[in-house]
C-alpha cells in the first residue's frame, strides 16, 4: 500500500480533482492488482496519458514556435517527453511513496524504478484528462512542465543530441558506450545546479553543468565529444 493517500498527492499537485477513484487506479501497478485479485491496474490510463502528454507538449510547441520545422519540434518534444525526464519529474514530488505495488515489486525497490514512475505519472495524466477534460489538463500540465518548457523557450535544448553523438562515436571506435554520473548537486530546490561527468575506460572525459540532470549530462557529453575527436579522430 502507498505511504500516503491520494488526497495528499492531489493537494501537492494542486489539481482540482473530482473523481479520486481514477487517480487511485492510476497509482495501482499491475503487480498489486494481480495480488489483490480485484480492481484495475494503471496500464490503460498510462496508454491514454502517454497520448495526452504528447498532444499537450506538441500543441504547446506548435503554438510557441511557428517557424520551427517538424524535425526540430520532434527533437525538442523528445527532450521533454521521455521516460527519464518523466521519472525525474515524478521524483520531484515523491510519487513513489503513493504507488500501490505488489510484494515482489515493493521488495525490489519498485517505487524507485524509472519505468514504473514514468508510467504512473502518465497514468495520472490520463486520469486527469478523463476527470477534467483537455483544456484544464493542458493548463495543469503546462504548469507542471513549466521549468522544462521555459528552458525550451530560452533555447536550452541543443539541436543535436550530444549523448547520442557520443554513444555512436564510442561504439564505432571502441565498441563500448560511455557512462554518466552526477558528481555534484547543490543549491535550493528552485535553483538546483547539477554537475555531470562522462566516464569512458574508467576515466572522466567530460564535465558539464546544468539546471537539470539531463541538461548537465548533455553539456558533459558535448565536451566529451570534443575530447574524443581530439584523441581518436586526429
Amino acid at each position: 500500500m502507498p505511504e500516503a493517500g491520494i488526497a495528499t498527492l492531489l493537494q501537492k499537485l494542486q489539481w482540482p480533482a473530482r473523481d479520486h477513484a481514477l487517480y487511485e487506479e492510476a497509482l495501482t501497478h499491475s503487480s498489486y492488482a494481480h495480488e489483490a485479485g480485484w480492481g484495475a491496474s494503471n496500464e490503460r490510463l498510462e496508454f491514454l496519458g502517454d497520448a495526452v502528454l504528447e498532444l499537450v507538449v506538441s500543441d504547446y510547441l506548435y503554438q510557441r514556435f511557428p517557424a520551427y520545422p517538424e524535425g526540430r519540434l520532434t527533437q525538442i518534444r523528445h527532450c521533454i517527453v521521455n521516460e527519464h525526464a518523466l521519472a525525474e519529474m515524478a521524483r520531484d514530488f515523491n510519487l513513489g511513496a503513493f504507488l500501490k505495488l505488489g510484494k515482489g515489486e515493493l521488495s525490489s525497490g519498485g517505487s524507485r524504478k524509472t519505468s514504473l514512475l514514468a508510467d504512473a505519472l502518465e497514468a495520472l495524466f490520463g486520469a486527469l484528462f478523463i476527470d477534467l477534460g483537455y483544456e484544464k489538463t493542458r493548463e495543469l500540465l503546462v504548469q507542471l512542465l513549466g521549468r522544462a518548457l521555459e528552458e525550451v523557450t530560452q533555447g536550452a535544448y541543443p539541436l543535436s543530441d550530444h549523448k547520442t553523438v557520443l554513444q555512436e562515436l564510442c561504439q564505432s571506435h571502441l565498441g563500448k558506450v560511455p557512462a554518466y554520473r552526477i558528481a555534484v548537486e547543490k543549491g535550493p530546490p528552485h535553483e538546483r545546479v547539477f554537475e555531470a561527468e562522462v566516464i569512458l575506460n574508467k576515466r572522466v572525459v567530460g564535465r558539464g553543468k546544468g539546471k537539470s540532470k539531463k541538461e548537465a549530462e548533455q553539456a558533459a557529453a558535448n565536451l566529451a565529444c570534443k575530447w574524443f575527436r581530439d584523441h581518436y579522430e586526429t
